[in-house]
């Protein structure tokens, strides 16, 4: 379980959003009044209709598509810096593909998008290096429907679990414990096999940092550095040395190979009357988390890596942003993905009409979807929640079996998201309330990604 979750406020109405698409048909509108220098289609793998919406990119630049899956990137200072690079796009609810340039083209063959749902397990910072783990989640892979592996690129308690040439992981003890003595092989030997990579990067906790600079540490009011209930120290959530630090370790991650950089403990500790470096008021705290996600959205464009938060699943219901400066919009602004934890066991307090959670896995799993869903007024695609697979610890400690899985994945499906994924704190699976029939999508990572030498950045 990776949090505790906070009392509900009263709901609040749903509030319009400008949708991005806007903001890229009028660029791209302005770049054809300019004249285009490089134009290409998305298209959607199944129909090959054309794909609305995708995110393709050059070098640092981003455009979406239009409503015929047409995207515009303006003419580069020098058109020989196009040579043997690739154009980048993803999609939502799609994978990850890439078309070749040359210095003379002018229209770029068409990219296709293969429609996919991500399930997933979560490995843990020992759990990816050990390879009975590590094979048992590779056997489930195998023979149900999940095809996608969460790994710990930077957990709990600071560590990285491969030889990181992030300097700073060094100097404070992150690089001690060394689980993956060769992370780009493993990442490889695991596409190959089919396997959607997810990098978790645990940001705000971060014992070890806390320790080695303790002018980053969260403080109590009396001036001591707070410790959490695992007896752990927590630093700056607005601190920009400590968000230079986690994107370092993303771009990383990005570069190896993972498709998606998926943020964890993004937020400020849910433990009242602490010490920040800002006045501690919901404006400043949900800047904070906006302002690390877009920073981190940025640095991370040329690597056309999706990026994804975890966020508490009492934000979907919270009409404030829970004093953790989480709120649904402010979060989806800057991510593809929003992956609510919606363990029953973290809902305390139950949700309206459901006080007992455990009693109700589907209930609270799929009427908090649908909350989250009407009040972000975004596509359930881009939502892809944490389901429970471990015992419950709040309640009655009940063991979550086949029939609370299998609720908890079937109140997902039927809200439409584009996957789930299971946590186990322990790396404790079996095939209780999955599937049978192996990895549908086993093909897609393999098809569509990019490979790390192909996402150069390309001057513009």
């Amino acid at each position: 379980m990776t949090h505790m979750q906070s009392l509900p406020a009263k709901t609040s109405t749903p509030r319009p959003r400008l949708f991005l698409a806007l903001t890229s048909l009028l660029g791209g509108l302005l770049l054809a009044s300019h004249g285009l220098a490089l134009e290409g289609r998305v298209l959607d793998g199944n129909d090959k209709k054309p794909l609305a919406g995708a995110m393709v990119t050059l070098g640092d630049t981003v455009s979406l598509t239009d409503d015929q899956g047409r995207y515009h990137f303006a003419d580069p200072a020098d058109k020989s810096t196009l040579e043997g690079k690739q154009v980048l796009a993803r999609a939502i609810g799609h994978g990850r593909a890439a078309s070749p340039l040359t210095a003379a083209m002018t229209t770029v063959a068409d990219i296709v998008l293969t429609p996919q749902q991500v399930n997933g397990l979560y490995l843990s910072f020992y759990g990816i290096g050990s390879k009975v783990l590590r094979n048992k989640a590779l056997d489930l892979i195998d023979r149900t429907q999940l095809n996608s592996l969460v790994i710990d690129v930077k957990g709990d308690r600071g560590m990285i679990p491969y030889p990181s040439r992030v300097q700073l992981s060094k100097e404070i003890g992150g690089r001690e414990v060394t689980t993956v003595r060769d992370m780009p092989a493993q990442l490889q030997a695991l596409k190959d096999k089919g396997v959607y990579l997810i990098a978790r990067i645990v940001v705000f906790k971060d014992d070890l940092l806390a320790k080695a600079k303790p002018e980053l540490a969260v403080k109590r009011a009396n001036g001591k550095v707070f410790r959490d209930l695992e007896g752990l120290a927590w630093v700056e959530p607005s601190s920009k040395e400590v968000w230079a630090y986690n994107i370092d370790i993303a771009e990383e991650a990005a570069a190896m190979g993972f498709d998606e950089i998926q943020f964890d403990y993004m937020r400020f500790p849910d433990t009242p009357g602490l010490k920040f470096n800002i006045e501690y008021n919901q404006t400043n705290r949900v800047a904070a988390i906006s302002g690390f996600l877009a920073a981190a959205r940025e640095r991370l464009t040329p690597y056309n890596v999706f990026l994804s938060a975890d966020i508490f699943g009492y934000v979907a219901w919270n009409e404030n942003d829970t004093f953790i400066g989480q709120t649904l919009d402010a979060v989806a602004e800057h991510v593809d993905y929003l992956c609510p934890m919606l363990y029953p066991s973290g809902f305390m307090w139950g949700i309206p009409n459901y006080r007992n959670p455990v009693a109700h896995p589907y209930e609270i799993v799929n009427i908090t979807l649908a909350q989250a869903i009407k009040r972000s007024a975004i596509s359930p695609l881009r939502y892809r929640p944490w389901l429970q697979a471990f015992k419950d610890y709040a309640f009655d400690r009940r063991p979550f079996t086949a029939t609370e899985i299998k609720s908890q994945i079937k109140a997902s499906e039927d809200v439409g998201v584009s996957g789930w994924l299971l946590w186990n704190p322990r790396n404790a699976y079996t095939d209780a309330g999955l599937i049978a029939g192996g990895n549908a999508s086993a093909q897609v990572a393999k098809e569509t990604a990019p490979s790390a030498a192909a996402i150069t950045p390309v001057a513009q």
